[in-house]
């Protein structure tokens, strides 16, 4: 994948509505969790953002790898605490950075795709860390994907 950034972020909360979920409950519509979730943020969410506000897809609390059970929660960092609401902390650590341009969810489905080949590669330097990752939205057909790494 072209233009993949290396960086150190340091810790932040992000506040918002969650689900546990895996990938092979998302590749069969019936099971599917995210989109729902999606949902639920635009109506309970998302009209609380104020205009030009980051919004955010974090993947958590992971069972064991991609092929485990992992919590998904999407929200804002600029949000109040509520009982409705859920806060998970962004881990301070080394991130890669993939960009994604395009048409959602179509773009954001195709960058995990090739997230997850780039990491079966046995040349790279990192390893998933399985700790943090989310999905960082810019605008609406511009996000990053931050994937947690261990350098070997």
């Amino acid at each position: 994948m072209p233009n993949i950034k290396k960086i150190q972020l340091n810790s932040q909360d992000i506040i918002g509505v969650q689900t546990r979920t895996t990938n092979k409950n998302e590749s069969v519509a019936s099971t599917q969790k995210i989109a729902p979730l999606w949902d639920k943020f635009h109506h309970e969410i998302f009209p609380k953002l104020k205009e030009n506000s980051t919004f955010y897809a974090v993947y958590y609390n992971y069972e064991s790898d991609a092929q485990g059970a992992f919590n998904v929660l999407i929200g804002s960092n600029i949000l109040e605490i509520s009982e409705k609401n859920s806060t998970v902390n962004l881990l301070e650590g080394r991130y890669l950075i993939f960009p994604v341009k395009g048409e959602f969810p179509i773009a954001i489905i195709k960058a995990w795709n090739k997230i997850w080949a780039y990491f079966e590669d046995e040349s790279i330097d990192e390893r998933r860390s399985y700790e943090t990752d989310f999905e960082k939205y810019i605008s609406i057909n511009e996000a990053e994907i931050y994937i947690g790494v261990n350098y070997l």
